[in-house]
């Protein structure tokens, strides 16, 4: 871990809280609204988020399935994003989750209009940019919890809410 705990603190508490008790709850909030709040589907929705968490590296991003009335996505779930240009398992929508957190993550510059026109055909305007906004969360803070060390003493932040 990069930064110092004091003995018998949460990590994520002290580092997300204590540390800096202006940005961190704030951030917090905008993290648990990506899960509370969203209209995406699961399978998109979880694609996405996967995505991201392979690139960023971090190990609780990559342990963790969203559930949303008891469900998650299968087995094997998480291989089917590695493969998302090639697997059977996603429908188009789900693929092009897959394309753009992963496009987004590390070739933003690169989101021509022949993408563009593609993900038009398939989300509408304000799931893009719920889907941007989660995307940008999950780059942001999982980001920051893997190159802090936080990720492997991470727990979702509502585990903590009284």
């Amino acid at each position: 871990m990069q930064i110092d705990i004091p003995q018998g603190v949460d990590p994520i508490l002290y580092v997300w809280g204590d540390l800096v008790p202006g940005i961190g709850p704030a951030a917090s909030a905008f993290s648990l609204a990506v899960y509370e709040y969203t209209t995406l589907g699961l399978r998109e929705f979880e694609a996405a988020r996967l995505r991201v968490a392979q690139i960023n590296g971090c190990l609780f991003c990559l342990d963790w399935r969203t559930e949303r009335d008891g469900e998650k996505v299968e087995e094997g779930f998480l291989d089917a994003v590695t493969q998302w240009r090639t697997t059977d398992a996603f429908d188009e929508r789900t693929r092009l989750a897959a394309e753009y957190a992963e496009r987004y993550a590390l070739d933003h510059h690169g989101l021509d209009d022949e993408f563009w026109a593609r993900i038009k055909a398939h989300y509408s305007q304000a799931q893009i940019v719920e889907l941007s906004m989660c995307i940008g969360s999950w780059l942001a803070f999982g980001r920051l919890n893997h190159v802090l060390g936080l990720d492997t003493a991470c727990i979702l932040p509502s585990a903590h809410r009284p």
